[in-house]
């Protein structure tokens, strides 16, 4: 049986804590071990209980969740941040993937889509609300584009897979928009990582609208 997801959950307002919690634990893969009112106490939480996700909200007493999120990735790499939040604004989205977090979720998604922005954070994906992968595109359509060193042109497939990426979309989603494997979707993703000089799926999909290989149509 495959172990559930450890989670820590940060969040000052209890009651939205604990409808989240609620949302979180209807999913018998996910387990919540510990919640926290403030960001030292989400650090301390984390410290101890060496959780496989984070969720942090970012204003929170003490220390707000984007300096949590930095602690975490300095200190413990192996966790993953969730941000999940009522802010939209730009600012606050770019300062948290900055920070290292590994998905920006607004607190108006539903329970399934906060179930699987999790799932996906946990297995080393980006997970986006659409409302702010649309901003990170918007945002890298309008710089010029930036080709420091030579690039391998990517395929049809690999381009494919891309385009939904940028639409914020799991490999799950994508293989099955796509008809293959979840497992095939990885495998395109480490080829666009390794062509494009990139680490993670947001880099390449802001790297792509750069080039103007992707647009927001």
């Amino acid at each position: 049986m495959t172990k559930p997801i450890r989670l820590v959950l940060a969040d000052d307002h209890a009651v939205v804590r604990k409808g989240i919690r609620e949302f979180l634990e209807e999913d018998k893969s996910i387990r919540v071990v510990a919640e926290a009112n403030d960001g030292e106490e989400a650090l301390a939480l984390v410290a101890r209980e060496k959780p496989d996700v984070a969720v942090f909200d970012i204003q929170m007493p003490r220390l707000n969740g984007l300096d949590a999120t930095r602690r975490v990735k300095k200190d413990f790499p192996n966790t993953r941040v969730l941000v999940l939040t009522a802010y939209e604004d730009e600012p606050y989205i770019f300062a948290a993937l900055q920070a290292g977090a590994s998905g920006y979720l607004l607190k108006t998604a539903g329970s399934d889509e906060l179930v699987h922005a999790v799932r996906a954070v946990a297995a080393g994906e980006t997970a986006l609300s659409p409302t702010v992968a649309r901003k990170l595109v918007q945002r890298a359509s309008e710089t010029e584009p930036v080709q420091e060193v030579p690039i391998e042109p990517l395929t049809e497939r690999e381009m494919d897979v891309l385009r939904l990426a940028a639409k914020g979309m799991g490999n799950k989603q994508i293989g099955s928009a796509l008809s293959i494997s979840d497992r095939t979707v990885q495998g395109h993703l480490a080829n666009i990582y390794s062509k494009l000089h990139v680490t993670t799926r947001t880099e390449a999909v802001l790297f792509a609208v750069r080039q103007k290989w992707i647009t927001l149509e």
